[in-house]
């Protein structure tokens, strides 16, 4: 077995990456410079696949690192490298078509199918380790007495591939219950099972310390009850988180993902890996954080699979019979065109009608009449982080025009109107005042203060993806408008001309 060595001009070629990576994360936290972030994150990803595909060949007998060539003659593998770049070429498919394909309303869903898909593969690399370590160079080769040699895995190799698969199936587990969550094909509301926390704890104390007992015993059941542990509980984590936390549950397996990857760089000896994995798990972490201060959450409590959570007995899950007011398209024109400043409020059904460029159009003509118009983007609108913000910038809505919740919060009781576009929970009233509400302590916009709220919704009988019904629809300072959204602006829109 060759020892693995690492080439000077492979170590600076992944330094260079990771310092696009860090580029490319600080390019992104603002919606002006994102495309450059964006840009910068193909460059590093490229310079690290080609870095690894120059600097490490197959070749009869195993992948070795080029640096090993060197004054010695090995035959080149040519089916292993035809499979790698087919592989190359197929997922390079793959991804240009669901880029290109993918509506902006299942963003979520996929990005949360992409933190599946970096899990599973930090699970199976660290199969094809264990059951190959010869080829990753984390073993040695033991002859006993008696018997035929195999490979012992060094003690800290055992630690990188317990935790790494560890991670990886958590991670997988859990994407995949967020996209069912997130698709559809399961209920927003949190699903709790009995004694959950005890079972959670149980199994975490179990795979911490078959990860301690790996370490002193290779043996194959150990390995497997860990992979096999550590999915059950990221499925057991993410089933009782509720529709109003799935934005931080998706920054958190994006945090996950990013540790997994961190682990299996340790087991490929692969620096880039490394960097790339801990820019991702702590920017993840960190996002995650800040999201749960947002929304009045603990940080742990989310993480933790609703530690501490109670089960919803508020019976808000269909909407109340109670008066309202409906208004037409013509009402809600005339109203905007005549206030002095006009405050937008999208959500997740503005992207579902796919309403951000006929809203935009809307705000530009009640520019033309003097109006001041503004966008309100609440932390968790949508279904991702950053989701709303990505429409708009889609719609090239100006920059200078939207703001975070903590910045126009305090200007909805100087607005004429604030104009609701299918934002639900975030705007909801009883998050402030009802104790037994599931969205309770979550900062909301504070749409109520405005002269006239106009909220636009399908129907009355539908309730958000928390499951509660929004107490501002019954309010004397609002007027529904019921129709799809992108419709209903339409509308508006002539209605102005």
């Amino acid at each position: 077995m060759h020892e693995l060595t690492v080439s000077p001009w492979a170590s600076l070629a992944y330094l260079v990456a990771g310092v696009c990576f860090i580029l490319a994360l600080r390019g992104l936290s603002s919606p002006a410079s994102s495309q450059r972030g964006n840009r910068f994150g193909i460059i590093g990803m490229t310079i690290a696949v080609v870095t690894t595909l120059v600097t490490h060949v197959p070749v009869a007998g195993g992948m070795i690192d080029r640096a090993d060539l060197y004054g010695e003659t090995w035959t080149y593998d040519a089916l292993t490298i035809a499979e790698i770049l087919a592989a190359i070429v197929i997922g390079a498919i793959i991804g240009l078509v669901t880029a290109k394909k993918i509506a902006m309303t299942a963003m979520p869903q996929l990005v949360a199918a992409f933190h599946s898909l970096v899990g599973l593969a930090a699970v199976l690399v660290g199969v094809a380790a264990y059951l190959n370590p010869q080829a990753f160079g984390i073993s040695d080769l033991v002859v006993p007495m008696i018997g035929q040699p195999f490979a012992v895995i060094h003690p800290v190799s055992r630690i990188e591939l317990g935790l790494g698969v560890a991670i990886g199936a958590i991670t997988f587990s859990g994407s995949v219950i967020a996209f069912l969550k997130l698709n559809g094909n399961m209920g927003g509301k949190p699903i709790m099972l009995p004694g959950r926390h005890v079972i959670n704890l149980a199994l975490l104390a179990g795979i911490l310390g078959l990860i301690g007992y790996f370490v002193t015993d290779q043996s194959a059941w150990i390995f497997w009850t860990i992979t096999l542990l550590s999915f059950a509980i990221g499925f057991l984590l993410i089933v009782p988180i509720g529709g109003a936390d799935m934005p931080v549950v998706v920054s958190m397996l994006n945090s996950y993902s990013g540790w997994a990857a961190a682990a299996m760089g340790f087991t490929l000896h692969n620096s880039a890996m490394i960097i790339t994995g801990a820019l991702v798990g702590s920017s993840g972490a960190i996002l995650s954080y800040i999201m749960c201060r947002a929304m009045n959450r603990s940080f742990i409590s989310v993480i933790a699979g609703g530690f501490g959570a109670v089960a919803d007995t508020s019976g808000g899950g269909t909407a109340i019979d109670r008066p309202w007011k409906r208004g037409s398209a013509e009402d809600a024109a005339f109203l905007m065109s005549q206030a002095e400043q006009v405050i937008i409020v999208p959500g997740y059904g503005m992207a579902v009608a796919q309403a951000q460029h006929v809203l935009r159009e809307m705000g530009d003509k009640l520019k033309a009449e003097g109006v001041r118009v503004k966008y309100a983007i609440h932390p968790v609108a949508g279904r991702m982080p950053g989701h709303m913000n990505v429409l708009l910038a889609e719609a090239n809505v100006p920059y200078d025009d939207v703001f975070e919740l903590e910045d126009i919060n305090s200007e909805f009781a100087q607005t004429d109107v604030a104009f609701v576009i299918g934002a639900n929970d975030v705007t909801n009233p009883a998050a402030k005042t009802d104790k037994a509400s599931p969205i309770y302590g979550m900062p909301v916009l504070d749409v109520e203060k405005a002269k006239t709220v106009l909220f636009i919704k399908r129907s009355m009988g539908g309730v958000g993806y928390a499951g509660v019904d929004n107490d501002l629809f019954y309010r004397d300072n609002t007027m529904m408008l019921l129709a799809d959204a992108k419709k209903m602006v339409e509308d508006i829109v002539k209605a102005l001309d």
